[in-house]
């Protein structure tokens, strides 16, 4: 008869989860100390309301990081969506369909980056660069670089409404962290989203539609980044082809300081929430602490590289993965 033993769990797995928690709550501590306002529910509100943007873009982006690749045009796409939301509502369009004109158009450039990276096995970085460029100018193009404003208040819900103490952007957010955790750990997508990042050739090699797959995974950031532009148009009731300048950077950090491989091959959403919270956090504190706003890039960068020599570091002295049962 055969015996399961349990043997000593890899704790090198949930690494960044752990050192993440242990940031938030020393985080949470020094800033209350800081300032009696930071534990206030207001003050917790707008943590979550400013992160639920952040944690939306950031969960297409850990699917893009994963497979070892890089989308720098989530902010365009962010800014784009939005405009194509403002046009069809100014030319009397239902809320709904003019939401999902937006959405469709930030789709449409994902699967466009997704098609070029995996058919003409052309650079993610270059792709998705000129993409951002490309994007950008033309929402710039529509507008006139002009913002457009003025919409009905059943779409301005979507930025600024209520549901009990919760709001929708906090609630897109949670939904968009159920579903992206469901479909990395528990569907075909998501395994080989993980696999395309620990080893392509492989895939390939077995008989898998890599180029496929690698293009729906561009097609969900695309989707995110829509989304993120529903929820920016809508809070501030004005589509600003400038919009979402950045958010590429804020993704990036979020998901490599969550412990997503930059390399691919291992990606976690919870971890890119808790990044997502924790930056959000220290935005906060820094605007609560009168501390310039210009000094968060400053952060964030240092948080890029700090969380890159960390993962890198890990992955040098990892030991050879086990699973945490083996039959002897």
């Amino acid at each position: 008869m055969k015996k399961i033993k349990l043997t000593t769990i890899n704790w090198n797995e949930h690494f960044s989860q752990i050192l993440l928690s242990f940031v938030l709550i020393l985080t949470a501590y020094l800033l209350s100390q800081a300032s009696p306002f930071f534990m206030t529910w207001d003050n917790w509100r707008n943590i979550l309301d400013q992160s639920a943007l952040l944690i939306i873009i950031s969960v297409g982006m850990t699917f893009i990081i994963a497979t070892g690749g890089i989308d720098l045009s989530v902010g365009a796409v962010t800014a784009l969506s939005g405009v194509c939301m403002a046009l069809a509502l100014h030319a009397g369009l239902p809320v709904e369909l003019s939401v999902l004109s937006g959405i469709a158009s930030g789709v449409f450039v994902g699967l466009c980056n997704g098609l070029l990276i995996s058919r003409l096995n052309l650079s993610p970085f270059i792709v998705t660069l000129a993409a951002m460029s490309v994007t950008r100018g033309i929402a710039l193009i529509l507008t006139n670089g002009i913002p457009i404003y003025g919409f009905p208040a059943t779409f301005t819900w979507w930025g600024s409404g209520h549901i009990g103490p919760a709001n929708p952007p906090m609630l897109i957010a949670l939904l968009a962290y159920i579903t992206g955790t469901l479909i990395l750990s528990g569907t075909k997508l998501g395994c080989y989203t993980l696999a395309l990042g620990g080893n392509e050739e492989a895939l390939r090699r077995s008989g898998v539609a890599h180029k496929t797959y690698k293009t729906i995974v561009y097609g969900i950031s695309g989707f995110t980044a829509a989304i993120g532009g529903l929820v920016v148009t809508a809070r501030l009731n004005t589509a600003e082809p400038l919009a979402g300048w950045m958010f590429e950077l804020d993704a990036i950090a979020a998901v490599v300081l969550g412990g997503t491989d930059m390399k691919g091959g291992r990606g976690s959403i919870s971890g890119t929430v808790m990044a997502c919270v924790l930056l959000g956090m220290l935005r906060n504190g820094l605007t609560i602490l009168n501390i310039p706003s210009y000094y968060q890039q400053l952060a964030i960068g240092v948080i890029i590289l700090v969380a890159i020599i960390i993962s890198e570091l890990r992955l040098r002295n990892k030991p050879d993965r086990k699973n945490i049962f083996e039959e002897v």
